[in-house]
């Protein structure tokens, strides 16, 4: 699936907020509002994606950063799933995932930054992506041109 929007703020301005700590938290919150990241964004780095399901429970995606070119791209692939403090890299319930990857591409012109993001679905999660994702991105733009 592809998403894109236009955001009204530089490159630099756009990458820093998709991928910044705090505010990374306050996008992808659309997701799950306790959502937040563990781990790097840089190149060859282990990533999870984590927040607390409606029973309070950790859960989230694990992967690698396949590449980073920053205020270009950035490309994840995923290798587990989180289910509390176990991290679950194979077997039926995780297959649709486990090699699938999320990659961030921006591009700026004329101080307005187009961010595209195409990520492997399965057809499970397809409706829920389509809802859910312009929200993301919407409140990313929110962000940025505060």
């Amino acid at each position: 699936m592809r998403f894109k929007t236009e955001i009204d703020a530089p490159v630099n301005k756009v990458f820093n907020t998709m991928l910044g700590r705090d505010t990374f938290r306050e996008w992808t919150s659309v997701f799950n509002p306790t959502s937040d990241f563990e781990g790097s964004w840089e190149k060859g780095a282990r990533i999870l994606f984590v927040g607390t399901n409606k029973e309070g429970r950790r859960e989230g995606m694990a992967g690698i950063i396949k590449e980073h070119e920053p205020d270009k791209y950035v490309s994840i692939e995923y290798t587990g799933v989180i289910d509390g403090d176990e991290e679950i890299t194979s077997g039926p319930e995780i297959n649709s995932w486990v090699g699938t990857q999320e990659n961030y591409s921006f591009e700026e012109k004329n101080g307005k930054t187009t961010v595209t993001v195409d990520i492997d679905i399965d057809d499970q999660m397809r409706d829920y992506f389509r809802e859910t994702y312009p929200k993301a991105l919407q409140k990313l733009k929110e962000i940025c041109v505060q």
